[in-house]
């Protein structure tokens, strides 16, 4: 599937990430490629939301991953300080890239070679004015 969306509000993002759950099986890997502030968080609470999780989904980024429960596990990584496969093992992060059980969601995922190739979804997310955001969905 090949969808493209234009987002103008939080809300929209968030709800084009509930959508997207309900195509998204276990062992899913999902990349998220877009510059700062282009709505990847936003769009994993959306994911989160759809998989019936209820916590607070926050950003990964001081963290690396986050897991949340729900109707299936939720990782929620951000790459963006890693450069390879071999630093996501040292941290014991590498079992979730593809995850083992739940879905990966994985915010940065072109700085590690390979990653968005072998993800079963891609999202870009592309700032075009303020508060509106290109969305194009690439699920194989």
């Amino acid at each position: 599937m090949d969808k493209t969306i234009i987002a103008r509000t939080a809300a929209e993002m968030e709800e084009i990430g509930v959508e997207l759950a309900a195509d998204l099986a276990e062992g899913s890997l999902v990349s998220l490629v877009g510059p700062l502030g282009s709505g990847k968080t936003t769009l994993t609470k959306g994911i989160a939301k759809g998989l019936l999780v209820t916590d607070v989904v926050v950003s990964p980024s001081y963290l690396l991953a986050r897991t949340y429960h729900g109707r299936t596990t939720l990782h929620h990584i951000d790459a963006y300080r890693i450069s390879s496969l071999d630093e996501f093992a040292e941290v014991g992060l590498d079992g979730d890239l593809p995850p083992e059980t739940g879905i990966s969601v994985v915010e940065w995922p072109e700085r590690i070679d390979g990653l968005v190739e072998i993800s079963d979804c891609v999202v870009r997310l592309e700032l075009l004015e303020e508060g509106v955001r290109h969305v194009h969905i690439t699920l194989k």
